[in-house]
C-alpha cells in the first residue's frame, strides 16, 4: 500500500504537486478515475488520495496515467521526484526546515535526540519499530538519521544547538558506554549545548514529552512535538510563545552543561 500522510500539518510539497498534476492531466484527456484506478490496478479511494496528494502517487499509477492521458512522459518523469522518502511522513516537513535551521533548541524525555545517536543507538530503536519496518526501509532510516548530524559540524555559519535530555533518557537499556561518548564528544563543540534534566528537577512540562524549537535562516520560528500517534509542527506565534515558555522553564531546572558533562562522565565511569 502506498504511503500515506498522517501528520496535522501539510503533506509533503512533492505528493500534492504530482496529484494535482494527475488529476489535471486525466480530467484534460477526459479519462475517469474509475478507467485510472482500473489501469493501475489500485482502488478508487487509494487514486483519489493520491490525487488529493495525501498519499504518494506510485511509479504504477504515474505509468498507467501517463499512457492513458497521452502525456508523453511527463507523468512518468515524476518518479524521479517521488522516490522511497528517507524519513516517516509525518516527520518530513521537520526535517525540510532542520536543513534551514539556524538555531534548534530540543528537550527529548525518554529518547537521546537523533542527531545525537550513535549508528547502534539509532539502529536499536529503528530496528523495534513497531509495526516493524522491511529492512530496506529500516537501513534508510538509519542512514538518513546520521546524515542529518552534519548540522553539528559542517553548517557556515555553525548551528547553533541546544539538547536537553532527562535523565530517564541516559538510564534507558539502550543506552551504552559508547553512546554516553558520543554525548561528551559533542558537549565539547562550540555551537552545542548538552544539558541533563535530571529527575528531581522534572517539572510537569517535562513529563508532557518532547518539544523541539526551531528558527530558519529567514528568522521564522517553528515548534515541534511529535507522539505515538501523529506529529505537529506550527509556526502560530502563541503555540510558539507557549514551546518557548516550557523550554526555558525545563532548562532552568537542568543541570548546566558543565554540571551535565560531570553527571555523564559519572554515568560512565558506573558503566
Amino acid at each position: 500500500m502506498p504511503g500515506q500522510y498522517n501528520s496535522n500539518s501539510q503533506p509533503p510539497v512533492a505528493w500534492r504537486y504530482s496529484g494535482n498534476q494527475l488529476k489535471r492531466w486525466r480530467t484534460k484527456a477526459n479519462v475517469s478515475r474509475e478507467e485510472l484506478a482500473t489501469a493501475a490496478n489500485y482502488s478508487l479511494d487509494t487514486i483519489k488520495s493520491m490525487e488529493q496528494g495525501v498519499r504518494m502517487p506510485t511509479p504504477r499509477v504515474l505509468d498507467a496515467a501517463d499512457e492513458l492521458c497521452r502525456a508523453e512522459g511527463l507523468l512518468s518523469a515524476a518518479k524521479e521526484y517521488l522516490q522511497r522518502e528517507k524519513f516517516p511522513a509525518r516527520a518530513q516537513d521537520f526535517m525540510e526546515r532542520e536543513r534551514e535551521a539556524i538555531s534548534l533548541w530540543w528537550y527529548e524525555a525518554m529518547y537521546i535526540p537523533g542527531l545525537l545517536q550513535t549508528k547502534r543507538y539509532a539502529q536499536t530503536l529503528i530496528e523495534n519499530h513497531v509495526p516493524p519496518l522491511d529492512a530496506e526501509t529500516t537501513e534508510e532510516r538509519i542512514t538518513a538519521r546520521l546524515e542529518r548530524q552534519v548540522i553539528l559540524t559542517e553548517r557556515k555559519p555553525p548551528v547553533a544547538l541546544c539538547f536537553v535530555i532527562y535523565e530517564a533518557a541516559l538510564r534507558s537499556s539502550q543506552v551504552d558506554v559508547e553512546q554516553l561518548h558520543r554525548l561528551l564528544e559533542v558537549s565539547r563543540l562550540r555551537n552545542v549545548v548538552v544539558q541533563v534534566l535530571p529527575f528531581e528537577g522534572a517539572i510537569t512540562a517535562a513529563l508532557l514529552g518532547p518539544l523541539v524549537l526551531l528558527e530558519t535562516r529567514d528568522h521564522e520560528r517553528f515548534a515541534y512535538a511529535e507522539g505515538q500517534l501523529g506529529s505537529e509542527m506550527t509556526a502560530e506565534p502563541g503555540a510558539v510563545s507557549r514551546a518557548t515558555e516550557r523550554l526555558s522553564m525545563i532548562r532552568a531546572q537542568a543541570l548546566s552543561p558543565d554540571e551535565s558533562v560531570r553527571f555523564i562522565e559519572r554515568m560512565v565511569d558506573q558503566s
